[in-house]
């Protein structure tokens, strides 16, 4: 179950409050809303049951860098690794900690400084949580997880139940309402918003070394964890509309301050404020979590910082992997741009995942039959690997020079990876 909450703690953030607006206002029909959520659900499901398998073939700390190794070899892998580090997972735990603190700010009326100060606080307080051991870590995110479940959940009885809204709000349901924009860019528009609502199920297969039973435990948290986050991505945008007429969707700030009001009020706005920031933190904790581990296994494999690869040996956690994260994410915090640069990699991130999903053709020619094969298959990764080949399509046609960008900045990784493999040879021969 815990295993389980670090997926639905991740993936289920502030998006849910923001996505379900632009995707109600732009595909104009609450049908299509229902399919754009339910397919980008199945990518999500499709792709879980291939890491499924990845997971049991290799129950490893490291996850995705792992994967792409055995599947590709060290120079794809490294690539894979030094985006994260560099880019991505210092930018992302940027971005949650001043997002989370600047509701709390909102609210509490603190300047800049302030805002700063709290996101710098809670970036070095999840690692500290984090340096204290996966048992540590686990336990805050399944609390975090539990509460916010339990928010949207009384969110959906409380409007549901006290009939707050209004049916008329899904009429028409087939049809698309006056005014909506082109039915092509707005389904092209929807689902991306969607994947990225759902981004991060992957980042649990980073913890393979540090679960129980990972043979066993890690396929099925990494379905169950999709099957709940597609659930509450539904019927928390059912609630949503049934809450807020369509037509008064300006952006999704706004539309999440409407439900609020609906709901409760002139106080609403104040308890989407706490729904948000749990939220959010619980995000930020999953991914504090999960993403030293791969910089261990890079150390571990002699092709990254060497302290990065040593355990404490009281918590068995990579302590000076999580703090090299936090400080990075702690300078980008205090820079204040990080923004922009996430941006730029999300094709790569989608790249990445991708090569994951079709790397299992090359590793299931290769190896012996895992403990878990992956259900349907060839089916599921054929099924993944369409759906993600077009989200890779309008993300280049969208922002070609972005994702150019992108890919360049991780192309240049390579000239990186030959010295330190060079390095670590020199360092063998000496031995020797």
């Amino acid at each position: 179950m815990t295993a389980a909450a670090v997926v639905v703690g991740e993936v289920v953030g502030v998006g849910i409050f923001l996505t379900p607006a632009a995707m109600t206002k732009s595909l104009g029909s609450p049908l299509l809303l229902l399919v754009v959520w339910l397919l980008s659900g199945l990518m999500a499901l499709s792709g879980a049951l291939c890491y499924g398998e990845l997971a049991a073939r290799f129950p490893a700390a490291g996850g995705g860098y792992v994967y792409l190794r055995e599947a590709y070899g060290p120079a794809l892998a490294f690539l894979y690794g030094w985006m994260g580090f560099l880019v991505l997972d210092p930018g992302l735990t940027a971005a949650l900690a001043v997002g989370a603190a600047s509701y709390v700010g909102y609210a509490a009326g603190l300047q800049p400084a302030g805002v700063k100060a709290l996101a710098l606080a809670s970036v070095l307080a999840l690692a500290a949580v984090n340096a204290g051991g996966v048992r540590l870590g686990g336990w805050v995110v399944r609390w975090l997880t539990i509460v916010k479940l339990a928010l949207l959940l009384f969110i959906l009885a409380w409007g549901f139940g006290r009939g707050l809204g209004d049916w008329s709000h899904f009429a028409p349901f087939v049809a698309r309402r006056a005014g909506s924009p082109l039915l092509g860019g707005a389904l092209a528009g929807g689902l991306v918003s969607a994947f990225f609502s759902f981004g991060g199920w992957w980042d649990l297969s980073k913890l393979g070394g540090e679960v129980r039973d990972p043979r066993r435990t890690l396929p099925l948290a990494l379905v169950l964890g999709v099957l709940v986050v597609t659930a509450v991505y539904v019927l928390t945008s059912a609630a949503f509309v049934y809450l807020v007429a369509p037509e008064r969707v300006t952006s999704g700030e706004a539309f999440a301050a409407q439900a609020g009001e609906a709901l409760f009020g002139p106080a609403g706005a104040l308890f989407f404020t706490c729904v948000v920031v749990v939220a959010v933190l619980g995000s930020l904790a999953a991914y504090t979590m999960s993403a030293p581990r791969v910089y261990f296994a890079m150390a571990r494999d002699g092709l990254f910082l060497p302290a990065a690869a040593r355990l404490n040996p009281r918590t068995g956690a990579p302590v000076r992997a999580v703090l090299m994260q936090a400080a990075l994410a702690s300078l980008l915090v205090l820079l204040g741009s990080f923004d922009q640069i996430i941006s730029y990699f999300l094709f790569a991130v989608v790249l990445f995942v991708t090569l994951t999903v079709a790397g299992l053709f090359r590793l299931r020619r290769r190896g012996p039959a895992s403990e878990y094969l992956t259900p349907l298959y060839p089916l599921t990764p054929i099924v993944y690997l369409i759906l993600s080949g077009g989200l890779l399509f309008l993300l280049a046609a969208g922002s070609p020079l972005q994702a150019l960008a992108g890919l360049g900045v991780v192309a240049l990784g390579l000239p990186v990876y030959y010295l330190l493999l060079q390095r670590r040879r020199e360092f063998t021969d000496d031995l020797d």
